[in-house]
């Protein structure tokens, strides 16, 4: 027998009910990886939500560990790119869906989603940065690609209050951008602020029911998070040539729109997808976050919680009460 620990377990019933609970695993129970990792933190997302309370379904087989990131030591490794002492982060790669996540004490991945922890960052700040920060410079880098800059206008970051629109907001502020940040907690107004945006939009004149086809030009580019009403409402209020970058669907997944924004103005929707990369895209964005990320701005927007907290924490960041960025200790 190996060594014990602890983990959040999906499992589905009989009747094809979802649940997730607290068990006790045997290191040996660990599947095939090729870097084994002792878990210090990991994080808590949208994505983390849906998984521990069953109300997506997000694991593809069963049982399944919880936990889409992870920061941590290797204690073992078959991979060249990794020693036994070095610090690491992975952050989605599939965790939680068909490999075994980071809400465990203990890990066994794929390296090809594993990164070294670059030098600017602990493995607490990683893990503040966790998914939510990834897909944020994921979705800045979309739009350097599409060739929006600082100098063309206002960028709309819609879900402002949640993980990935915090660190979106600070990543473009630092870079120059203008931004405006969407929201429908008046709470967090002098918050997001405090971040780096310039203005403030309430959440219901985006989330409107019957988008136009076309409105008024404001947006030279975009960061939406929340997908259905609000994203149809941006693409039709994006310039010409502008472009969003589209990583959420915390407001639906239907996109009541036309293709009016596309081929009248020349608008642009980029998907981003933090799960399907390559090893070098992984390293190349974390990167980036070391270059670009405001520590003093990260460190503002994160609250730690315990790996207990977990299951309450999940249901709350689906009704939207949670702020920012939320490390979970695991053996931090």
């Amino acid at each position: 027998m190996g060594s014990k620990f602890r983990a959040i377990v999906i499992n589905q019933d009989a009747d094809r009910k979802v649940s997730s609970s607290f068990q006790d695993l045997d290191s040996d129970d660990l599947p095939d990886g090729e870097v084994k990792i002792d878990v210090a933190y990991s994080t808590l997302n949208y994505k983390d939500g849906l998984a521990v309370t069953g109300k997506g379904k997000i694991a593809r087989s069963y049982p399944m560990v919880a936990g889409i990131d992870l920061s941590g030591t290797v204690t073992e490794s078959s991979s060249p790119d990794f020693s036994p002492g070095d610090k690491v982060v992975a952050c989605g790669g599939w965790m939680s869906e068909t490999i075994w996540g980071g809400y465990s004490e203990k890990a066994s991945l794929p390296a090809d989603i594993v990164v070294p922890l670059p030098p600017a960052f602990d493995l607490k700040q990683a893990m503040a940065i966790g998914t939510a920060g990834f897909t944020a410079m994921l979705s800045v880098m979309a739009l350097e690609d599409a060739h929006v800059g600082s100098a063309d206008g206002e960028i709309i970051v819609s879900g402002a209050g949640g993980g990935v629109g915090s660190v979106s907001i600070a990543l473009l502020a630092k870079l120059g951008y203008q931004v405006v940040a969407s929201t429908g907690r008046e709470a967090l107004h002098s918050y997001l602020s405090d971040l780096g945006a310039q203005a403030i939009v309430a959440r219901a004149d985006l989330d409107n029911e019957s988008p136009k086809p076309l409105d008024a030009e404001r947006w030279a580019g975009g960061i939406d998070s929340v997908g259905g009403n609000t994203l149809a409402t941006i693409l039709t209020q994006t310039k010409s040539h502008g472009a969003i970058a589209a990583c959420g669907l915390a407001g639906g997944f239907l996109l009541p729109t036309t293709v009016m924004p596309f081929i009248l103005r020349g608008v642009s929707l980029i998907g981003i997808n933090s799960v399907i990369l390559t090893a070098a895209q992984r390293r190349a964005a974390w990167l980036r976050l070391a270059r670009d990320l405001d520590i003093a701005k990260l460190e503002a927007m994160t609250e730690e919680a315990t790996f207990d907290d977990v299951p309450k924490l999940a249901a709350e960041i689906l009704k939207g009460n949670v702020r920012g960025r939320t490390v979970i200790a695991i053996n931090g």
